[in-house]
């Protein structure tokens, strides 16, 4: 959606007597947009997930309702971040080589660990790649910003979830919600069973919401390190949760 739409949906807010002010929460944007960060290749600027975030608030203020329980704040950073996404899925800006070394890399961490039964070091799985060390980390790089696996998705808000959907909507189904619940036990368990340094940065980047360069001066290293530790946490669950992710 262009800037221009933006702000005629924005002026159509204020002319609807919207009692919500847009731009109170426009510092929530910028949080959610240096936060996701993280997830992005080097060519994105965070001017332009603001700006996706800004599209995301205007639509949460215009469908926000009340009385479905969750907070605007809550709703609203759902529908932020669901913006950016769908801009940046829109951008198509990831090539499929990407892809199939993140698969490959999964492959070699499963392959690895099944052999040690421990946890794969960066140092096997790029000797099992047959790749230097450094290869292995630029691989990592390129991954982290591809979302390969949605933490973040998956462990939604429930509530703000029914918000959008609706305790009506075709879409919430209970079969859904039984398999969102298994999914969740899986991937809390995987959590639980990663390396500390990893679990540290999901748990920083997911609950504490602190951005890569917060992350890095808590655990002493570079942004990209935290980047290249992020992406093995996620290549590693899905490695271990390869039963979830059906023929991607």
């Amino acid at each position: 959606m262009a800037a221009a739409d933006g702000l005629a949906m924005y002026d159509k807010t204020r002319q609807l007597g919207n009692q919500i002010r847009v731009e109170d929460y426009a510092p929530l944007v910028k949080r959610i947009a240096h936060h996701m960060m993280l997830r992005m290749p080097a060519c994105v600027q965070v001017d332009d997930l603001i700006q996706a975030g800004m599209i995301g608030l205007i639509e949460a203020s215009q469908k926000y309702d009340a009385s479905k329980g969750a907070s605007f704040e809550t709703y609203a950073g759902i529908r932020i971040r669901g913006a950016i996404v769908d801009e940046m899925r829109r951008g198509d800006w990831a090539p499929r080589s990407v892809h199939r070394n993140a698969r490959r890399i999964s492959e070699a961490i499963g392959v690895v660990e099944a052999r040690t039964g421990r946890d794969a070091q960066d140092a096997e799985v790029a000797d099992e790649l047959g790749i230097e060390l450094d290869e292995y980390f630029d691989m990592l790089r390129d991954a982290s910003a591809s979302r390969l696996f949605s933490y973040e998705e998956t462990f939604g808000d429930d509530d703000t979830s029914q918000h959008m959907a609706g305790p009506g909507s075709e879409h919430a189904s209970p079969l859904d919600g039984i398999q969102r619940a298994a999914l969740k036990q899986s991937l809390a368990q995987a959590i639980t069973q990663l390396p500390e340094r990893e679990k540290l940065v999901l748990a920083l980047y997911y609950d504490e919401e602190l951005n890569l360069k917060e992350i890095g001066q808590v655990l002493g290293v570079s942004e990209s390190r935290v980047s290249q530790i992020h992406s093995q946490a996620a290549l590693r669950l899905r490695t271990r949760l390869a039963d979830w992710q059906g023929n991607d």
